[in-house]
């Protein structure tokens, strides 16, 4: 079965709302997400993937050494600083893709305008994911 790995800063938002559409899009995959520096999972991306009807909400937040001994087919890095701090075993991977999407959760203002942000961002990984697998034949 082949494996994907999402990695991200904080393994809160962006990596775990990939983390859904991934385990959505490609169920015969084993799907799992981490983070260079893991904080709990947001309660805003809890939500909009909720309206999306993919559950995230008992995912948790793991750290990147939590899989150092699995060999992933793919990796995606969703922000800069993950891509930049990817551990040397993860550069083995079969591929690796790289598409940094904005920080949901340096949003500011009231939560109405957080999560209008939070939709954009999702909506941005839904449609590359979307892209990479049809162009991919996933």
């Amino acid at each position: 079965m082949s494996k994907i790995l999402v990695l991200c800063t904080g393994n809160s938002c962006r990596s775990q709302m990939a983390h859904g559409y991934l385990s959505k899009f490609l169920p015969d995959y084993q799907i799992y997400s981490a983070g260079t520096k893991p904080e709990p999972v947001n309660k805003f991306a809890v939500k909009v993937m909720k309206e999306e009807n993919i559950d995230i909400s008992k995912n948790t937040s793991n750290h990147i050494t939590d899989y150092e001994k699995i060999n992933f087919d793919y990796v995606f890095t969703v922000c800069d600083n993950a891509k930049e701090n990817c551990p040397i075993h993860l550069k083995f991977t079969k591929k690796k893709i790289h598409q940094s999407f904005f920080d949901p959760a340096k949003a500011t203002g009231s939560d109405d305008e957080k999560i209008s942000v939070y939709i954009n961002v999702r909506n941005e990984i839904k449609f590359f994911l979307e892209k990479f697998i049809s162009e991919n034949n996933l």
